[in-house]
């Protein structure tokens, strides 16, 4: 059977197989006799063939691209931690709180910045925001 490759390597896919084959190969013995003519198996290639590199800076670029991938989801996962405990901190109506949580919040989302993770624009319009609220807490 040929496995999909380029788009398709990394997607779910659903092949049409005739009942009689299924049953000879001992594919889905738990489905009964009586269903259909045509019996549609589901196979996962997520991991196969991953990458469609044909050179070797191109294989090299894939593993660089997947090790930086990784550091910028703990990146961005440690930003929305910050993020999320000036949130809770709101929620709360701590003030003090609040304030202490949003100064330790922005130099992390700053540093996201400068390190490709978030745009300028959009760190500087969550902090602006997240100080709005905190200053709307005291009114």
């Amino acid at each position: 059977m040929n496995l999909p490759r380029g788009r398709f390597a990394r997607s779910r896919h659903f092949f049409h197989f005739p009942r009689s084959l299924v049953d000879a190969l001992g594919l889905l013995s738990y489905i009964p006799a009586s269903s259909a003519a045509k019996v549609r198996l589901s196979f996962d290639f997520t991991g196969y063939n991953d990458t469609m590199a044909n050179t070797s800076s191109a294989k090299k670029m894939v593993r660089k691209i997947a090790r930086r991938t990784d550091v910028n989801k703990s990146r961005r996962t440690r930003v929305r931690t910050f993020v999320r405990r000036v949130e809770e901190a709101i929620a709360s109506g701590d003030k003090s709180a609040a304030d202490s949580a949003l100064k330790a919040a922005q130099p992390e989302m700053h540093r996201a910045v400068t390190k490709g993770i978030f745009h300028k624009a959009t760190v500087s319009r969550k902090l602006s925001r997240l100080s709005s609220r905190i200053k709307a807490l005291s009114a």
